[in-house]
This record gives C-alpha cells, sequence and structure tokens, in this order.
C-alpha cells in the first residue's frame, strides 16, 4: 500500500540553475461525484470523471535560483513566486498558490531555493462555471514535477504521474483527476485495483466503444462567481444527517459502473450519472446551511433533456457540477443530433446564449 511519506524524496543527484517548462491540464466532469472531505484533501468517498479534452489551463513555469544573500533575505516562511494570469499580474490568486505551496514543500523540499514565475491562462472563460482550479493546479503541479525530474533524473514515469496527482490534490482535490487518463478514479474502492486516496489513478478495466470519445457540450446557465465556495460545501458534510448513507451509496455507484463501462450499456450510464448529479444538489439543499446553486433555467434544460431522449430515444443524459452549467453528456456517433438538439431547443435558457462543445481527452501534456 503506498502511503504519502513514499513521495517526501531523499536528496537530488543532479542541480538545476533555471530555465522553464510548460504544461497544459484539462478540466474533468465527475460521475460518481466526491463531496466531503477529511484532512489533508482526502476524500470522503471516491470518485470517478470523464477527463476532458478543450477546456484546459496552460501553464508556463520559469524558475532562476535564489543567490545565498537573496535566500537569507527570505523569511523562512516565505516562498518566492510572482503570477501572471493572461499575462497580467493576478495578486488576488496568489493566497491560494501561497497555500498550495505551504502544503506540497514536505514532498517538494526545492521549492524555497528558486524564484519562480508562473504565468497561466484558460482555453476557456474565467468563471464560467468550468473547475479551472482543477485544470490549474494540475498544470502548476505537472511543472513542478518537470523541474524535480530535471533534479532526479532516475525518477520513473510512475512516481512522476502518481506524485503529480497526489500534488495536484493539495491544490484542488478534484485536480488529482486532471492528470493522466481518460476516465480516472480518485478514492479508495474496493473492486478497483491501485485505487487510491492520495492521488487518482486510470481506470484500470475494459471500457466499451460506445464510452470512446463521449462528447461533452457545457452550456454555460450563469457565469458568475460561485455562491458557495467548495471548501465551504464539503465542509458541511461533516454534520450532515445523510452523509453516510451518500459516502454508501457513492461506492455502490461506482461498483455499478464498472460493469457499465465494459457492457457499454447507455441506459443504466445514464440513470447512475443523473442520479448522482441530482444527490450531489440534493446533499447541499439539505445541509445546514442550506443552498441552491441550480437556476430556474437549470431546470429548463433538465426537462427538456428527459423530454428529447423519451421521444427520440437518443441516449443523451445530463451532469451538474457544483454550480448551475449543465454538462450535458452523449456518444459521438449522435452528436449532429444531438447539436442540432441544443441549438434549437437549449441555447435560449444559456447566459448569452454561450456554450463549449469538448469531449474525452487524455490528460496533462508538456508543451
Amino acid at each position: 500500500m503506498i502511503s504519502a511519506n513514499d513521495f517526501i524524496p531523499s536528496k537530488y543527484t543532479h542541480s538545476v540553475e533555471s530555465g522553464f517548462f510548460q504544461w497544459s491540464a484539462p478540466s474533468n466532469i465527475a460521475l460518481v461525484k466526491y463531496w466531503g472531505k477529511k484532512d489533508n484533501q482526502i476524500p470522503a468517498n471516491p470518485s470517478v470523471s470523464f477527463t476532458l479534452n478543450n477546456c484546459k489551463t496552460i501553464t508556463k513555469l520559469a524558475f532562476a535560483k535564489k543567490n545565498i544573500s537573496t535566500a537569507l533575505n527570505v523569511t523562512a516562511n516565505n516562498f518566492s513566486f510572482d503570477l501572471l494570469f493572461e499575462g497580467q499580474p493576478k495578486e488576488d490568486f496568489k493566497p491560494k498558490i501561497q497555500k498550495f505551496l505551504e502544503r506540497i514543500e514536505i514532498y517538494l523540499p526545492f521549492l524555497k531555493d528558486y524564484h519562480f514565475t508562473i504565468d497561466t491562462e484558460n482555453t476557456f472563460p474565467h468563471s464560467s462555471g468550468i473547475a479551472s482550479s482543477a485544470s490549474g493546479m494540475a498544470a502548476l503541479a505537472m511543472n513542478l514535477m518537470s523541474l524535480e525530474k530535471a533534479l532526479n533524473p532516475e525518477m520513473t514515469e510512475d512516481y512522476f504521474y502518481q506524485k503529480a496527482s497526489l500534488l495536484a490534490r493539495l491544490g484542488s482535490g478534484s485536480a488529482c483527476r486532471s492528470v493522466k487518463g481518460q476516465v480516472v478514479v480518485w478514492g479508495n474502492h474496493a473492486n478497483i485495483s491501485e485505487s487510491s486516496d492520495l492521488f487518482g489513478v486510470e481506470f484500470p478495466r475494459a471500457i466499451h466503444a460506445n464510452f470512446t470519445n463521449f462528447q461533452d457540450t457545457i452550456l454555460l446557465v450563469d457565469k458568475g462567481e460561485k455562491q458557495v465556495s467548495s471548501t465551504l460545501g464539503h465542509d458541511l458534510m461533516h454534520n450532515h444527517p445523510f452523509a453516510e448513507r451518500r459516502f454508501a451509496q457513492a461506492h455502490e455507484n461506482l461498483n455499478q459502473l464498472i460493469a457499465i463501462f465494459e457492457s457499454g450499456n447507455l441506459d443504466e450510464f445514464i440513470k447512475i450519472v443523473e442520479s448522482e448529479a441530482l444527490t450531489l444538489h440534493a446533499m447541499m439543499m439539505t445541509s445546514m446551511p442550506y443552498f441552491i446553486l441550480m437556476k430556474p433555467n437549470t431546470l429548463e434544460i433538465i426537462n427538456a433533456i428527459w423530454k428529447f431522449r423519451n421521444e427520440t430515444k437518443i441516449p443523451v443524459c445530463f451532469t451538474l457540477d457544483a454550480g448551475a452549467n449543465v454538462h450535458v453528456l452523449y456518444p459521438e456517433n449522435v452528436s449532429e443530433k444531438v447539436l442540432q438538439f441544443i441549438q434549437n431547443e437549449l441555447v435560449g435558457y444559456c447566459q448569452n446564449g454561450q456554450y463549449i462543445c469538448d469531449k474525452i481527452g487524455n490528460g496533462a501534456v508538456l508543451i
């Protein structure tokens, strides 16, 4: 059993003065939802997600070794970094990065030896309700691991990706599912070998052709900032009256998906995915304090999808994150009909008619 201590390095064999790396990492959409966590970003239940392809963060990490006098002037608690978002300084992101570096320093003891310039941009609109913290933290983790690999070139590929996922998790839980693989499991599950609470793993079983190149069209119902932060939402599960049953349900649903991915049964897939989305929102509505993140147009879209599926028998379904936007999921072979339906009937429910076409991708890429 791998423990977090296995990712604490002993000694580096090489030294690197300066340079840069650039990685892109995608967002992901959970099918079985993670909602509720323990200390150190450990999930209260396992989750599984589709990795996206087009919605991604591109991050360039430049680094230069501090000279001795600079290093002495930096207080023990200080990491040295500049942060640019789309080329402009972004001060309000800095506390989140500072906290991230504090959490991962034990795993990357070189962090205070360098000054970093983090230059990051998204291929999708910021605050559009797509998990930019997942793609952003995954991209940053990949860059930091590239630097560690330069310091320790003997590092294996397995170790590289597992540790990148572990670091990403410490920045944003779901970011660990954006590192590698098309279908990624995060959290211990009895019937999925090598699954771990520490990092995401590629789904290790057979996946039916029905799910290859699966499409995800994201309908931007509400592009405002989230009313409730994810951290607060997860915390509300601690005293939630239905929490234990919900955690058990996630294990059961993931177990059913193992067989569904193998058989390609789209009807059963739809039942679990939609039920998971509604359960996530039900947990929010029944926590104390309670909150509703769906908007009236979210419900209009859900009802329209149900009606369309019922009338056409086309296997299209929805899922939701902790927000109002709707992810419309469907196999590639029906994409023409589904996109026609979206344009004819659903675009009117989107803010400024905006939606994003995406599909399953493979994870982070070195640029």
